[in-house]
């Protein structure tokens, strides 16, 4: 897994899984921290997430919520965009492009 960018846009590639966890969550945390309005985060490159992964992505939308910004989906993949929607947290995260998204037809 790879995340470049700062703390306003970031893009994840490879796997979000167990493995990947930790280093993702800090990364994605400090740019949290770091920054003002939304953070922008490119899934295009990301080729699989898990549970975990999925955890990873959750706590940084709580952890943003709690200081005043918004973490936004941007590209994700079609097999990750469905099971946004089959767990309906295309509802409660930002999510560019999946019907629905945020309580917003997109």
């Amino acid at each position: 897994m790879r995340i470049t960018g700062d703390h306003t846009a970031l893009a994840i590639e490879g796997r979000l899984d167990v493995r990947t966890a930790a280093d993702a969550r800090a990364r994605l945390h400090q740019a949290v921290d770091g920054g003002l309005g939304d953070l922008v985060l490119d899934l295009a490159r990301l080729e699989f997430w898990d549970a975990t992964g999925l955890g990873v992505i959750m706590g940084t939308h709580r952890r943003a919520g709690r200081i005043g910004r918004r973490l936004v989906l941007r590209s994700v993949p079609a097999q990750l965009q469905r099971l946004l929607v089959a767990t309906k947290l295309h509802r409660i995260l930002a999510v560019d492009g999946v019907p629905e998204a945020h309580g917003v037809a997109l």
